[in-house]
């Protein structure tokens, strides 16, 4: 399971990842948080309508690398103002225990700065964070939300997780033959690309770059925590 705040933090991140799962035949989720409805400059669209946008997109960008509508969950927060609450914990709590992942990823809530260019987005931070409480300890607690027990989902524990775009990376998954599928995924979000611009070459760099730690041409980079051995 990827969880995620907005359509395409999967793609520019660690879609590759998701296309080789699947590829191996590994049944893969998306659970995003927002419709990413305020994610754009246009004061002519609505929320309502970017929302449509971006979702449509999000399910042609998870078809490309193999993922099924059927597997993408959109909790439909409103963009720019997710907070790590129990809500929005006992949300994710919810999908944990109905889909019953092996592993979930996610992105790093610490994760502040990146770069010298970029302040890491609130909504961001906020979805790594509730996800990490969803994982550890709250779905596999009996008595934590009874509402959900009443609905039939049981207690889940999650073996492991990855935790993407921090910088304690300890685990590199080859994405040389996924990468170019990441970038056409990616690719279908054209409403953040306005100008046209393509993130192939921005895609194969920071591939390249994590590719050079692991070993091989492409790559990407995970803090991975084990939290059931066999």
């Amino acid at each position: 399971m990827f969880v995620a705040a907005h359509p395409d933090d999967i793609e520019f991140v660690v879609a590759g990842t998701a296309a080789k799962w699947a590829r191996a035949g590994t049944r893969v989720r998306y659970v995003i948080v927002t419709s990413g409805d305020a994610g754009t400059h246009r004061p002519d669209l609505t929320r309502a309508e970017l929302a449509r946008i971006r979702e449509t997109e999000q399910l042609a960008a998870a078809r490309i690398v193999g993922v099924d509508a059927e597997d993408i969950i959109f909790l439909r927060y409103h963009d720019c103002e997710v907070e790590p609450t129990l809500a929005l914990r006992r949300d994710l709590v919810r999908e944990i225990r109905r889909f019953r992942p092996d592993v979930v990823v996610c992105f790093d809530p610490t994760e502040l700065f990146i770069g010298d260019g970029y302040i890491n987005h609130p909504d961001h931070r906020a979805v790594g964070q509730a996800t990490l409480d969803a994982v550890a300890p709250t779905a596999a607690m009996p008595l934590v939300f009874p509402d959900l027990l009443a609905e039939g989902l049981a207690p889940h524990r999650v073996q492991e997780v990855f935790v993407a775009t921090g910088s304690h990376a300890n685990t590199w998954i080859d994405i040389t033959e996924t990468i170019e599928l990441k970038i056409e995924a990616l690719r279908q979000h054209a409403s953040q690309f306005p100008d046209g611009w393509d993130p192939a070459d921005m895609l194969r760099a920071r591939a390249a770059e994590s590719g050079k730690v692991a070993g091989v041409p492409y790559a990407e980079g995970f803090r991975r925590i084990v939290l059931v051995r066999e």
